[in-house]
C-alpha cells in the first residue's frame, strides 16, 4: 500500500493540471497559474516520498511523466496562448499567409512531450538535467498572470506579442537541447559539496522577497544561465 502513496500525489498533480485547463477555458488565468503551483508541490513530494519510502516503480515513473505532460506541458502552453491572444490584436494573423500566430506557442506542449519521453530513457539525468526541465518552464509561465494581476506595473513587459512568441520558440528548443543543467537534489547537506546550490537558493529567497512574483522569470533565466556557465567552465563534469 505504501508504494501507492507517491502515485496518489502524482494523480493530485494531474488533477490540478486538469482543473487548471478548466480555469483557462473560463478565462481565469490567475487560478490556472495557482493550479501549476499545486502541481509543482505534488510533483516535488511524490518524488520525495518515493525516495523516503523506497517506493520506486516503473508505473510511478511513467505516471509522473504523463501527469507532468498535462500540468507542465499542455496547461502552460494554453496559458501562454491566452496571453499571446491578449497581446497581439491585429497582429495575430498579419503576414505568413494569415497563419494564426498564437498557435506557435503549442510548440511548448510538443517539446515538453518529447522531453518527458526522452527523460524516461536517458540514464544521464540522475544527477543533472539535460535540457530545461518541464516544471521550470511551467513555473515561469505560471508567474506571468500573477505578475499581471498583483504587479501590473510590469504588464508592458509581460504582454509583449513578439517577446512571448520568441520565448515560446527559445524555450521549446531549450527543453530538448543537450545543455546540462543543475539538479537541486541534495544527497548531503554539507556546504562544500553543495556550495553553488546553497548560494543560488539564498539568491532566490532574496529575489522573491524584493521582487515577489516578478522574481520568478528572473530566477528561471538565471538558473539556465548559471547552469550553462558551469558547463562551459567545466564541460567534463
Amino acid at each position: 500500500m505504501k508504494k501507492e502513496i507517491p502515485n496518489l500525489l502524482t494523480l493530485g498533480n494531474l488533477l490540478a493540471g486538469c482543473i487548471g485547463l478548466w480555469f483557462v477555458m473560463q478565462g481565469d488565468l490567475v487560478s490556472a497559474s495557482y493550479c501549476i503551483f499545486i502541481s509543482l508541490v505534488c510533483d516535488f513530494f511524490d518524488g520525495f516520498l518515493a525516495r523516503a519510502l523506497q517506493a520506486y516503480s516503473d508505473l510511478g515513473k511513467e505516471l509522473d511523466s504523463l501527469a507532468d505532460m498535462v500540468s507542465f506541458g499542455v496547461l502552460p502552453a494554453f496559458i501562454l496562448f491566452s496571453l499571446v491572444e491578449q497581446s497581439c490584436g491585429a497582429q495575430c494573423t498579419v503576414g505568413l499567409f494569415g497563419f494564426y500566430k498564437p498557435f506557435m506557442v503549442f510548440a511548448l506542449a510538443l517539446m515538453s512531450a518529447y522531453r518527458l519521453a526522452k527523460f524516461n530513457i536517458d540514464t544521464r539525468q540522475s544527477d543533472q538535467f539535460i535540457g530545461v526541465p518541464t516544471p521550470a518552464n511551467g513555473l515561469l509561465i505560471a508567474s506571468l498572470p500573477l505578475i499581471l494581476h498583483f504587479q501590473p506595473e510590469y504588464s508592458a513587459y509581460i504582454l509583449h506579442f513578439k517577446g512571448l512568441l520568441i520565448y515560446a520558440v527559445v524555450m521549446s528548443y531549450l527543453l530538448v537541447c543537450e545543455l546540462p543543467l543543475l539538479a537541486f537534489k541534495f544527497k548531503t547537506w554539507d556546504w562544500k559539496s553543495n556550495q553553488i546550490k546553497f548560494i543560488f537558493l539564498i539568491f532566490c529567497i532574496a529575489a522573491l522577497v524584493m521582487l515577489k512574483f516578478a522574481a520568478i522569470p528572473v530566477l528561471v533565466i538565471a538558473y539556465i544561465l548559471l547552469s550553462g556557465l558551469i558547463f562551459l567552465l567545466n564541460p567534463n563534469k
